[in-house]
């Protein structure tokens, strides 16, 4: 029964890996076939192998894993490991912890992650290979952007929109209908109460600009 889920390869042996080796886990959907890291530094995690560096993956695809996630957390760096992985054969399918909730209507790129505890309000829209973290929020009628990162706690009240690659920090909130722009950086703990604009840094409470 179990051979015949699909399976799947993790890219990244990190923190990040394990959580999402953790949410795989838990789901029972995939079979993992293994971990595969640029840089191997242990032999396994959580309990699963680590098969080598990327130098795997197109024996790994040759015998029959035909999904892959980039378990990276820095946003740049998980969209360049999706392109490889793209490039070696393999499918990016979204990845939601049996923990979280998806509210009606809340739709999922390729690739995307969404992790224990959090909640995606009614028709959210979750960018491809965009991360949810846990227990962050992201409330109705959301948007956020291709490869963001909503870190653990962040709370996104309804209607804001993420631009592609930025960053919200772990537990921070950001009032309804605001826009991030695309390579923004959001500090831990803010309270962002004004569109930020695209590649700025703000933190504080009210966010303020660190860096435009």
């Amino acid at each position: 029964m179990n051979e015949a889920r699909p399976a799947i390869l993790v890219l990244g042996a990190g923190g990040h890996g394990k959580a999402v080796l953790d949410l795989l886990l838990a789901g029972g959907a995939w079979r993992i076939a293994g971990v595969v890291d640029a840089a191997p530094r242990v032999q396994a995690v959580l309990g699963v192998p680590v098969l080598g560096d990327e130098a795997a993956l197109p024996g790994l695809a040759a015998a029959g894993v035909g999904a892959a996630h980039p378990a990276i957390g820095h946003n740049a760096q998980r969209l360049a490991a999706a392109a490889r992985l793209l490039a070696a054969g393999f499918a990016l399918p979204a990845l939601v912890h049996p923990a979280a909730i998806l509210g009606h209507g809340a739709t999922l790129g390729d690739g995307a992650a969404v992790l224990a505890r959090a909640v995606v309000g009614p028709e959210a829209r979750i960018g491809r290979l965009a991360l949810v973290n846990t227990g962050a929020i992201v409330e109705h009628d959301c948007e956020v952007g291709e490869g963001a990162h909503i870190a653990p706690g962040a709370v996104l009240a309804g209607g804001v929109r993420i631009g592609a690659g930025a960053m919200v920090g772990a537990g921070a909130v950001i009032r309804p209908g605001v826009a991030v722009g695309a390579g923004a950086i959001i500090g831990a703990g803010a309270a962002v109460l004004a569109d930020v604009p695209p590649g700025a840094i703000y933190g504080g409470v009210p966010a303020q600009a660190l860096r435009a």
